[in-house]
């Protein structure tokens, strides 16, 4: 792809989010009912190619639970409130009734409680009680620390997630996380993550990850983009790392699963996400939306309480519907952010796809007027795509 002249020192590549593309009908539909979204990764196989964001307005040792037994795999967030306090919920009542010019500082004094290793070790016993398969996320500097609270709770995958996660950390300070040593010595799958680079998911890659997170700031509780100026958009980020997934694959025949995270509200999103090459989707402020989800109808990102420099924002994001409706139906709004995989079994079938990966072969194109075409009466009255 040529490179665009931004000024005589500096080009750069013209890059792409899901507003920015179209995915384009085959030759040949299908019936909804024969299209099989499932998702298979190690030894896991789920009805839906779905994990839930490790954010705390989302995921609870609750929600993981029901997620899971809709057919998902949810992430709960180690060094969040679950693991911070013995009954948090309190503390979800206030942040619903904070002052948005307040709701920061105060978050930022409540993540000081410091992490307790026999609630981590507690909160994987208990989703794992549940019967469903138990996911959870540390960053990696505290990788190694709880790393004994992990594998005494018998938790089955491990996120190692941060805002950006490279392979190769540099520090005068610290002994930084090795990642290749961590996963060949430790006795579970792990996701690491985020990235958005061709370079960096094949270096991730090679660390002997399951799976790479795709996604620097797209989410929308995410101030990323605007505090540090860094990211790409998503459409492009996913086919890049995809690009990386199988060269890894020809060189070594280890397939390593691309999952998109952030930067998708709709049913639309996840289809082009998975037209873009990912095998699966991370889904945070859908879910937040509800009743379920242990924030009140708020949202807000893994960063947001950064002492020093917080990356995130709380957003309310309401209350729409059960977990089951906002996954799986039936819808009962017409903007697409009800029953998201429903309308993702729709699109593969309307394209003529019957699995998830026969979807990323589907053809995609540059559409800037696919948001706005036809629709100058929805988006003049506020309803359906033009909300």
């Amino acid at each position: 792809m040529a490179d665009i002249e931004i000024g005589i020192y500096k080009s750069g590549r013209q890059a792409y989010g899901f507003d920015d593309i179209a995915i384009v009908p085959s030759r040949r539909t299908r019936d909804p009912e024969d299209v099989d979204i499932s998702w298979e990764i190690d030894a896991f196989r789920f009805d839906l190619p779905l994990m839930a964001a490790a954010m705390d307005g989302v995921v609870s040792p609750r929600t993981a639970i029901e997620i899971g037994r809709l057919g998902g795999l949810a992430v709960l967030n180690l060094e969040g409130l679950w693991t911070r306090y013995e009954d948090p919920e309190p503390l979800f009542e206030e942040i619903s009734h904070l002052d948005d010019d307040k709701a920061t500082a105060r978050m930022q004094q409540m993540y000081l409680e410091p992490i307790k290793p026999e609630l981590v070790t507690e909160r994987i016993r208990e989703i794992n009680a549940a019967g469903v398969r138990s996911c959870a996320s540390v960053t990696p500097q505290r990788t190694t620390g709880l790393a004994p609270a992990i594998l005494a709770g018998e938790l089955d995958m491990l996120v190692i997630q941060g805002t950006v996660v490279s392979a190769e950390h540099v520090s005068k300070t610290v002994e930084p996380l090795n990642l290749k040593k961590f996963i060949r010595e430790f006795d579970l799958p792990v996701i690491v993550g985020g990235c958005a680079s061709y370079q960096a998911a094949l270096h991730l890659m090679r660390t002997g990850a399951v799976g790479v997170l795709v996604g620097v700031g797209p989410g929308n509780a995410c101030t990323t983009r605007g505090v540090l100026g860094i990211g790409v958009p998503q459409a492009t980020a996913i086919a890049d790392v995809a690009g990386a997934r199988m060269r890894h694959l020809d060189e070594t025949n280890v397939y390593v699963h691309v999952i998109a995270d952030g930067g998708m509200s709709r049913g639309g999103d996840i289809a082009k996400a998975i037209a873009c090459g990912a095998d699966a989707v991370m889904l945070g402020s859908p879910l937040s939306s509800a009743q379920e989800a242990p924030g009140l109808g708020y949202h807000w990102g893994m960063a947001t309480f950064h002492p020093t420099l917080p990356r995130g924002a709380r957003v309310r994001t309401s209350v729409r519907g059960s977990m089951q409706e906002i996954l799986l139906g039936p819808a009962h709004e017409n903007d697409g952010r009800m029953n998201l995989f429903g309308a993702l079994r729709t699109s593969m079938a309307t394209c003529g796809y019957q699995s998830v990966k026969e979807f990323q072969k589907a053809e995609v194109m540059i559409a800037p007027a696919l948001q706005t075409e036809g629709k100058q009466l929805q988006r003049s009255q506020g309803v359906g795509m033009g909300r």
